[in-house]
């Protein structure tokens, strides 16, 4: 239950509506609270201030009136600024990007920023009485020494809001171009990944065994989608209640529809804890970063390859990708890749996920990249360094092959697509490699 709360608090947060509503439903708290207080005389103390001029209510109304048809107005451009940045991100680095700028935080608290302020000023808008207008509660009349109504504190916390406004648009400004930069984008995407990474893998410089699955009766699955989620907690709860073991068939992101198997299940019918076990797997029609480091990987190979593409043609973004996705190589390589789902030092956990070894990272990565990297002679150039600078740090001697294999394969691709002197670059360029992974 823990982790599907904490997931349904993750995708509470990416979506665009959330930060608006939240900050809609703070706003009009705060008018109401601020009207009472003015209604109810608590704001007489405003009057001894000199520098607090009295507003008269038709000059409350006509100013909340403007305040508020100016943030509506505002917010609207806020909305189609984004849209047309999104528009442009996921035409031009690839559609899976689209859901990294609807949750970027900027946009959302900008837009709820407008729409807050909108909500505020329409609701203290209301409390406002004309002074020809009789007093609604005995109240009202107490609540200022001039006619009518206008609320004096609630007319300042509106000021106090256009300031806010506008240094959110000031910031909206700079934040929309300034996210859409492709070095931006991937400082983003490559930062989160090496903190999945860091988070799946705590263990550093151990290179244990996986555990083997154990044999069983099959669970199946009984939807179609991607499995967005899986609660482990729930899952070891389930498994030590009913003194069974379960080995993943599947990891978090993997496609499934009716009848793939979900995991084998030792020492129990499947039956009898069919839609338990079940009400643990997530599934939805699109993938998610969480608990699924792979997603952003393909994030990554996705900008990479569109830039190579002939269409496009920049080798420089790829190169920037090939420097993300090395550093998440080299992340990996270091550490130990068992996932410990029943905490540290739990040596008999009941759940065995789905083992991923350092070699479906690799090829994952630089290995999806490699064919399109070969085709281009400064490409390939930083591949082979990217590469071996992943390579410098690792202690084990596997992993280091397995490294060492990916640039034969980068250079056997290059061989049948370049010719002249860029082959010949390329080939020098593997010499140091070879003398590099060889010390």
């Amino acid at each position: 239950m823990t982790a599907e709360i904490r997931f349904f608090w993750a995708r509470l947060n990416a979506n665009y509506w959330f930060y608006p509503a939240t900050f809609a439903l703070l706003a009009a708290a705060l008018a109401l609270v601020t009207v009472y207080l003015d209604r109810e005389g608590f704001t007489e103390f405003l009057n001894d201030y000199e520098w607090i001029v009295p507003v008269r209510p038709k000059g409350a109304a006509d100013i909340l009136t403007v305040l508020a048809g100016a943030t509506i107005g505002v917010a609207s451009t806020v909305f189609s600024i984004t849209l047309v940045a999104v528009t442009y991100a996921s035409g031009t680095y690839g559609p899976r990007l689209l859901t990294n700028f609807l949750e970027d935080k900027g946009n959302q608290v900008s837009l709820a920023t407008f729409i807050g302020s909108f909500v505020y000023y329409i609701i203290v808008l209301r409390s406002v009485r004309a002074e020809d207008e009789s007093a609604s509660t005995a109240s009202d009349a107490a609540a200022s020494a001039l006619p009518g109504f206008a609320p004096q504190l609630s007319l300042l916390v509106a000021y106090a809001l256009i300031v806010l406004c506008v240094a959110v648009l000031v910031f909206f400004l700079h934040h929309v171009p300034s996210s859409i930069r492709i070095n931006m984008v991937m400082k983003r995407i490559g930062a989160r990944l090496l903190d999945e990474i860091r988070e799946t893998y705590p263990d550093e410089d151990e290179f244990r065994d996986a555990r083997e699955p154990v044999e069983g009766e099959p669970l199946t699955a009984w939807g179609t989608g991607y499995v967005q989620m899986i609660d482990f907690e729930d899952l070891e709860e389930i498994a030590r209640g009913c003194g069974c073991t379960f080995s993943l068939s599947v990891r978090t992101g993997d496609f499934v529809h009716r009848d793939i198997p979900l995991m084998e299940i030792k020492g129990c019918k499947p039956e009898d804890i069919e839609q338990r076990v079940r009400d643990c797997f997530t599934l939805g029609s699109v993938r998610t970063p969480t608990q699924d480091p792979q997603f952003l990987i393909d994030e990554l190979v996705e900008i990479g390859l569109r830039a190579l593409s002939p269409g496009i043609n920049d080798p420089f973004t790829a190169i920037t990708a090939l420097h993300w996705l090395g550093a998440a190589t080299s992340e990996i390589a270091r550490r130990d890749l068992r996932k410990d789902v029943c905490g540290q030092d739990a040596e008999d956990c009941p759940v065995i996920p789905r083992y991923d070894s350092f070699e479906h990272y690799l090829t994952r990565g630089l290995g999806s990249i490699r064919s399109a990297v070969a085709a281009s002679s400064n490409a390939a150039l930083v591949m082979l360094d990217v590469i071996a600078n992943a390579a410098l740090p690792v202690r084990d001697g596997a992993r280091r092959d397995a490294m060492r294999k990916q640039g034969e394969l980068l250079m056997a691709q290059a061989r049948e697509t370049l010719v002249g002197p860029d082959l010949h670059t390329v080939e020098a360029r593997f010499r140091e490699f070879q003398k590099r992974l060889a010390a």
